[in-house]
């Protein structure tokens, strides 16, 4: 089996740089906030962060492509790190805490690209995850400083905590009843949004989470770190990875239960 320690020590060294960039900007008056054509908010601290991380990757892995949000794909090869260094800019320009920076390793296999490196660091709420292939999935502030997370084991719906980001994208996509029946199912729900909901599923304190639109760099790093914590995590097509453009995560127990209610057509 392959090692990514160096690559994961990498990540982390990424990710604290990214960290010190993006809270320095958080909550200033004077931060720059534009639309993109696609109607969503970059702020200059996104793409800050975004040619930080590429230049030290350019650096570090001269040979590896990078993917990001801001900047599009840069290189070609068998490794792809993919960068989204604010997941969260609604929340980041409006002064919530809950935001973070995704980088995560790509590697080519026989199924395409799959991730084999994730961080995920949300400085604002003092926390950071992170996993690698065959390595386990962790929570903590440093590589030396970590405790391994494990997803849940509930095992009936009914006992079940769900996490969402919002109903109008399930609408949009005629799956509005479907998503509906399932939160009556579940004991729990709670709109937390973004990456968190996954970290939560990986730590075992959510049980299952969905969005029904996401890109690649929302997903790869948060891929790895439920698959590494013991969960499941597909599109809702079923195919596992981050590679459908949108996403269904659980403790495995749960996923067929999750995955049958949120194709329901209404």
């Amino acid at each position: 089996m392959a090692d990514y320690h160096d690559d994961l020590r990498l990540a982390h060294v990424l990710a604290d740089a990214a960290d010190a960039a993006t809270t320095d900007r958080f909550k200033a008056l004077d931060l720059k906030v534009e639309t993109k054509p696609d109607m969503t908010p970059v702020s200059e601290a996104d793409k800050a962060a975004e040619e930080l991380i590429r230049g030290q990757l350019q650096r570090a892995r001269p040979r590896d492509a990078i993917l990001g949000e801001e900047y599009g794909v840069e290189g070609t090869g068998p490794r792809r790190w993919v960068i989204d260094p604010i997941d969260g800019t609604k929340n980041y320009v409006r002064g919530v805490p809950v935001w973070a920076t995704l980088i995560a390793l790509m590697e080519a296999g026989d199924t395409g690209f799959q991730p084999v490196v994730g961080v995920v660091s949300a400085p604002a709420l003092g926390r950071r995850w992170w996993a690698a292939k065959g390595a386990g999935a962790y929570t903590g502030r440093s590589l030396t400083s970590a405790t391994r997370i494990h997803v849940s084991k509930v095992s009936e719906l009914a006992d079940a905590s769900f996490a969402y980001s919002s109903l109008r994208g399930w609408e949009e996509r005629g799956r509005l009843d479907g998503f509906l029946d399932l939160t009556r199912a579940c004991w729990r729900t709670r709109a937390y949004g973004d990456f968190w909901p996954y970290m939560m599923v990986a730590e075992g304190s959510v049980d299952i989470c969905a969005e029904p639109e996401l890109s690649l760099w929302d997903m790869a790093a948060t891929a790895i770190v439920v698959q590494e914590a013991g969960g499941t995590f597909t599109g809702l097509d079923g195919q596992h990875g981050p590679h459908s453009g949108n996403a269904a995560a659980s403790n495995g127990l749960l996923h067929g239960e999750l995955l049958s209610y949120l194709n329901q057509k209404g």
